[in-house]
């Protein structure tokens, strides 16, 4: 052992707030016989050790390799300081430097040794509905401030009793400075409220939700990031009950089951979908459905199910009793368009139409965060809604940006906060169409703002003039710029960033989606653009065709499918589905609007034409929510193992200067599929040859742009590659021609991860 004595300061960054930090290095640090201190500051943790040389070296390396499992160290500083002395390591009280903020960690599931408590009769926290630890529990939602200190959480009110006190202080305790740490003396208390009946607390709330639960009531649970409106999943009068409250006659309800076992008995988990399920992060995961019975009204029409299990003490309690269901559906506690309810007197008031009970507690929300939503395809996480357990965590950037706060889009938006070489995601806030989700923006733009640090001098936003987005950014811009970005252009450049790609980078980008305003004033959606940061080339596009009537031809998926027949030169014979679906008065209005182009505005969307498709195929004709018709024409097709006679685009050969994009003509398509319905083919085939030969454009339109130049990675973004069947087969049949394929792991494919692109394409403005 080297006798020389050495000090020595480690300035820690990332996520190590909130995450046991300062616990492992006090205990770290005392195993070592080393002195010191650990503290909190704005910018992560701040330690200082002295003693054996080698043992602070051997310090160190621990500090990175042993560091807690919930955190994520972005770097460590190291500096030499003088020797001083001193008797002991401490943890020092949590400072303010002023400088740049750390990374708070997300929300994170009840951990294994939590459960054990929970479920052991002589442990005292046996059955404490708000069981926590330095590895789990609340963290994102209930921070106020940083650094990381109980004083600036919603636990702040509850005063810790001396047993808890002493855990929290003995290094050799699991809870030691666990910030939410509680138990059945000193914690939050769950009561159950009913309209026109007393309340009832502890335990006996918990007993009282789940009889209601199970005579097929709705209840009002209050969660980590909001309410949830919960229901027995297997009980169709309950399910239809909800439906009809909440107005929401077909979107999928999630469900929460009580163990993987159960899981297993509604849908197909193979080990990758285990691991998410059971994993700290605890999404939604949506999975193809089994065979078990279940509610029908629960996700009908639909192939997936959106499953999770229980992630806090609550949901265990709620689930783990066999004298509950076993599966329930958990859906946001909201009115429709509203953000979800978080605060318990707003609860009481805006969802009493909705259910017939409130299971909640006095532990303050600060953040709404709703659950995530991701899938499998070939095995690999996809993100569909990225909130509760990933956001607040930051994607790390490929090049440095000024500080910058972009604004996303209208429909599934997130914002992002952006600096040097990282960018904050915001949790999901949901649709700009409702002053509620409005003022959720605006205060959740300021949290994060608090939280990292960030004050942006510069805002981008989607360049579609009425987007109530930008709108928001221009009014609160002030003096500083807001950067207009393409909608598209954004796309690629999310799924850009995510992988890394250095500022010089070019790709093909493959974008589809349903809308997103173009350059030339025209509804984009069906795109392959030669991209950099920086700028993009439209290298193709679908042939345009008018969108009639803007939402209507949305909601009425049978109107697109009239306007591509037209487009595509095939008479409206009234035994094509979506001509018989359309009134005949109606009929005669849209011929009109096509022919002289009245209220139209032409699309190039590929989510529309696959509307159109499924129309045609007498899937579905008018849609309750976003891409209900392509979603279910997708859980047909999927069921067709072989597909002969596949459909095909006509691709033009565009100019050989390149400037004219190419155009992709879907009328070949639109006919045979036409043809196929006219003739009584099944819908499940025709969704198969459809999606066979978008996969087949997809690849025809890659060759081209690499035979002229363009390089051979290809990223495919949009909405429409949530689709799993299509985004599956382009990726394994462009790997199969030799392109690099870039799809989203980090940020979703859909406006939820728009942010993220605006970002980049800001800043390469900027340089």
């Amino acid at each position: 052992m080297n006798k020389e004595r050495e000090r020595r300061r480690f300035d820690v960054h990332g996520v190590v707030q909130g995450v046991g930090f300062r616990p492992f290095v006090y205990v770290t640090a005392s195993a070592l016989l080393l002195t010191g201190s650990v503290g909190n500051d704005e910018g992560g943790v701040v330690i200082e050790v002295e003693g054996d040389a080698d043992a602070v070296a051997e310090f160190a390396t621990r500090l990175r390799a042993d560091a807690p499992p919930l955190a994520a160290i972005e770097s460590i500083r190291s500096t030499t300081l003088p020797v001083r002395g001193g008797t002991g390591f401490t943890i020092a009280e949590s400072s303010r430097n002023g400088g740049t903020r750390t990374l708070a960690a997300p929300d994170v599931a009840t951990c294994a040794d939590c459960l054990r408590e929970l479920a052991d009769p002589a442990d005292r926290r046996y059955r404490h509905p708000f069981i926590s630890c330095t590895n789990c529990g609340p963290r994102f939602t209930i921070i106020t401030d940083l650094p990381y200190d109980r004083p600036a959480t919603t636990m702040a009110g509850f005063p810790m009793c001396p047993a808890c006190a002493r855990e929290y202080a003995d290094p050799a305790d699991r809870r030691f400075h666990a910030q939410p740490i509680a138990c059945h003396d000193c914690g939050p208390t769950l009561t159950l409220v009913r309209p026109g009946g007393p309340a009832v607390s502890g335990a006996d709330a918990l007993r009282s939700a789940r009889e209601l639960l199970a005579a097929g009531a709705i209840v009002a649970v209050k969660g980590l990031g909001g309410y949830h409106l919960a229901c027995d999943a297997g009980n169709e009068g309950a399910v239809s009950l909800l439906r009809r409250r909440k107005q929401r006659p077909a979107k999928p309800f999630a469900v929460m089951v009580r163990d993987l076992d159960t899981a297993r008995t509604l849908v197909a988990v193979e080990p990758a979908a285990a691991a998410l399920l059971t994993g700290q992060r605890r999404p939604i995961v949506l999975l193809p459905k089994g065979n078990a019975a279940l509610a029908p009204s629960v996700a009908p029409g639909n192939p997936d199910l959106g499953v999770m299990l229980p992630y806090t003490p609550v949901h265990v309690l709620l689930l783990g009793d066999r004298d509950g269901p076993p599966a329930l559906v958990m859906t946001s506690g909201n009115l429709g368009g509203e953000p979800i309810v978080t605060d318990d007197a707003r609860a009481l008031d805006r969802l009493a139409p909705l259910v017939d009970g409130w299971l909640t507690h006095d532990r303050p929300i600060h953040v709404p965060c709703d659950d995530s939503v991701v899938r499998l395809v070939d095995g690999e996480e996809l993100p569909v809604r990225r909130s509760r357990g990933y956001a607040p965590l930051p994607v790390a950037l490929p090049v440095d940006v000024p500080a910058t706060l972009a604004v996303g889009a209208d429909l599934k938006n997130t914002f992002a906060l952006a600096r040097g070489r990282y960018a904050w995601l915001s949790q999901h806030v949901g649709e700009m169409d409702d002053l509620d989700t409005l003022d959720a923006f605006t205060a959740a733009e300021k949290h994060l703002e608090d939280l990292t640090g960030v004050r942006p001098g510069y805002l981008a936003a989607d360049a579609h003039p009425a987007y109530r987005s930008a709108g928001w950014a221009r009014r609160n811009a002030g003096s500083r710029p807001v950067h207009p970005v393409q909608h598209h252009h954004a796309h690629i450049a999310a799924a850009m960033a995510e992988h890394g790609l250095d500022a010089g980078a070019t790709v093909i980008g493959i974008a589809f989606d349903g809308t997103g305003y173009g350059t030339d004033g025209a509804i984009w959606g069906g795109e392959v653009l030669l991209a950099s940061y920086k700028s993009f080339h439209r290298h193709a596009h679908l042939r345009y065709v008018p969108l009639p009537g803007g939402d209507a031809a949305v909601e009425r998926p049978y109107r697109m499918a009239l306007a591509h027949l037209a487009a595509a030169g095939v008479a409206w014979d009234p035994a094509l589905p979506p001509v018989a679906a359309c009134a005949p008065a109606e009929r005669n209005v849209l011929r009109h609007q096509l022919e002289t182009g009245l209220n139209c505005v032409p699309t190039s969307s590929m989510g529309r034409l696959f509307d159109a498709v499924a129309s045609l195929a007498g899937v579905r004709h008018t849609v309750d929510y976003e891409a209900q018709a392509a979603i279910e024409l997708e859980g047909l097709a999927r069921g067709v193992s072989t597909v002969d006679a596949p459909y095909t685009f006509a691709v033009s050969a565009g100019d050989d200067s390149g400037d004219a994009p190419i155009v992709a003509d879907p009328g070949p398509a639109v006919r045979a599929a036409a043809t196929d319905a006219a003739a009584g083919v099944p819908a499940a085939l025709i969704g198969a040859r459809f999606h066979r030969a978008v996969v087949s454009l997809v690849v025809t339109l890659a060759l081209d742009a690499r035979e002229r130049g363009a390089g051979h990675t290809v990223v495919l973004s949009g909405g429409v590659f949530q689709n799993t069947l299509l985004l599956s087969g382009a990726r394994k049949a462009l790997v199969g021609n030799g392109f690099r394929v870039l799809c989203h792991r980090q940020v979703p494919p859909n406006d939820g991860g728009l942010a993220l692109g605006q970002v980049l394409v800001a800043a390469s403005g900027l340089g």
